[in-house]
């Protein structure tokens, strides 16, 4: 941390059950060094204890930090105040969106993790299942496991204009999650799951989940990977179909 003082203003969203959405405005000198997260607790210690949000690990592991900061959606706990503002501006904080608020940062991801659930997502995979294809993978003698990237921040779903306008899309970490498990386990079930109008083809190849992913886990290529795979699932499929019914129709 530097000796360097901002004087900044935060403008936070608040809201509370059946009640009007409105923000609030608060003084705060800060390092520019500091992060995003590092000023809203001490609002929250200092200045107003019925600010809510939520928060954990600090170090861009949990994903439980995860707001809109100046209208883009990032992880307050690794945004360091200097990325988004100078000396005597303001900082704009919201909740994600495209989930229900519960109160002021706080949204509703009870929906989410079901989800993810659903789809058998596992956190530790081999290299070669953990590794997106273009990644530059380990020259290790042994197999290893590593942690898959994802970290169940929900980012992308608020980034990603197909989840503003349909509540029943599953959603780009979910569907990339999908993806994750066919490819470890081929599992049925996760085509059964994506292969729908709400799974897969309701993506609009925005990209813009992968923009804003925190961990590099690039759902929107996870997303088109997964499409390939239907298809080809369905080819197969077919063919199998026609060579036990004694060949193609002419």
């Amino acid at each position: 941390m530097s000796k360097v003082r901002w004087a900044l203003h935060l403008k936070i969203f608040r809201k509370r059950e059946n009640q009007p959405a409105y923000y609030q405005n608060y003084s705060i000198e800060a390092d520019p060094d500091e992060y995003i997260l590092d000023l809203i607790e001490r609002i929250w210690a200092e200045q107003d204890r019925s600010l809510t949000f939520r928060h954990a690990c600090h170090h861009s592991t949990c994903g439980a930090c995860g707001m809109l900061v100046n209208g883009k959606e990032k992880l307050t706990c690794i945004t360091p105040v200097k990325s988004v503002t100078r000396d005597g501006g303001e900082i704009k904080i919201e909740p994600l969106r495209n989930f229900p608020v519960h109160s002021d940062l706080v949204v509703d991801m009870g929906p989410f993790f079901r989800r993810m659930g659903e789809v058998g997502f596992t956190n530790v995979a081999s290299l070669d299942a953990a590794n997106l294809p273009y990644e530059r993978k380990s020259q290790a003698q042994r197999e290893y496991e590593r942690l898959v990237d994802c970290i169940e921040c929900g980012l992308c779903i608020s980034a990603c204009p197909a989840a503003a306008t349909n509540i029943d899309y599953l959603g780009p970490a979910v569907l990339a999650a999908a993806q994750q498990t066919y490819t470890i386990s081929q599992q049925e079930k996760c085509l059964l799951l994506t292969d729908t109008r709400d799974g897969v083809w309701r993506c609009h190849s925005a990209f813009e989940c992968s923009e804003v992913c925190p961990s590099g886990v690039d759902p929107a290529w996870r997303i088109m990977d997964m499409r390939r795979k239907i298809i080809v699932y369905k080819a197969g499929k077919l063919f199998k179909q026609k060579k036990r019914g004694g060949g193609y129709a002419k």
